[in-house]
């Protein structure tokens, strides 16, 4: 069974920074994409960043330079760090891995909030 759990969301102020982790069990980070989401209040979810099985990332236009992905295969752990934070950042995190055939997976999100 697939078990993605997120953790790190919180209260920053603008200008902060935050490190959201996903650790996974059920399944290896290294051989699937893996990639962070958020959903504001009333907006639809959106992807924010992903990693390649070869370890490629990819960013929204709207994080580029400020935030970051990466993994840790020996932890089996996928990071979001988060710099510069802005209030238009705050929603749920959430991520996702890719099992192909197999489905893809969510964590249960965790909220962060940033305030002006």
């Amino acid at each position: 069974q697939v078990q993605l759990v997120e953790s790190g969301g919180g209260l920053v102020q603008a200008g902060g920074s935050l490190r959201l982790s996903c650790a996974a069990s059920g399944t290896t980070f290294r051989f699937n994409p893996v990639a962070w989401y958020r959903q504001a209040p009333g907006k639809q979810r959106e992807l924010v960043a992903g990693i390649s099985k070869g370890g490629v990332a990819n960013y929204a236009d709207s994080v580029k330079g400020r935030f970051t992905i990466s993994r840790d295969n020996a932890k089996n752990t996928v990071y979001l760090q988060m710099n510069s934070l802005k209030p238009e950042d705050t929603a749920v995190y959430y991520c996702n891995v890719d099992l192909s055939v197999w489905g893809d997976y969510w964590g249960q999100g965790t909220q962060v909030t940033v305030s002006s």
